[in-house]
């Protein structure tokens, strides 16, 4: 039987052929979308890594006050980092500020939820196999309990 010049047969060989190709399509899109996020959430804990200890760094060199006996000169929360602190050096006590905004965690599901709270938290009297919050903030990590694509869970980044 002829159709518009193409077989039956080879119409539902080329339906066949497009369906294989979208359904291998499908994962591989589903792959890139997955790596962009896992770039993401590399370049965020980067960035928040490197606030952290720019902050206590900060703190070494006496330009934020010192911290009371028995605090670790780690910032208090992430929400200080990106709304500064008070130049301790600076005759007109400029702000310092380590970051411009808190990324988030791009595995974090929940639009409504504040930046600062997408992720989990480490204080510096936490253990480093069981991080807890505490009363600074020493290293951020993904509340994700999803595996990455290097087979290592994003909490564990």
């Amino acid at each position: 039987m002829k159709t518009r010049g193409f077989t039956l047969i080879e119409m539902v060989i080329t339906v066949a052929i497009v369906g294989l190709l979208a359904s291998v399509a499908l994962p591989l899109s589903e792959v890139v979308v997955t790596r962009a996020k896992e770039t993401e959430l590399r370049r965020a804990l980067r960035e928040i890594r490197a606030a952290i200890d720019a902050y206590k760094e900060a703190t070494l060199e006496e330009r934020i006050k010192k911290p009371a006996i028995g605090e670790s000169g780690y910032p208090k929360s992430l929400d200080v980092l990106a709304e500064g602190v008070d130049n301790e050096k600076s005759p007109k006590k400029e702000k310092i500020y380590f970051l411009r905004r808190i990324p988030r965690d791009p595995f974090e599901t929940d639009p409504n939820m504040k930046a600062a709270d997408t992720w989990g938290k480490r204080s510096y009297a936490s253990p480093p196999d069981e991080p807890a919050e505490g009363e600074d903030v020493f290293d951020v990590y993904s509340r994700s309990t999803r595996v990455g694509l290097n087979g290592i869970a994003y909490r564990g980044w």
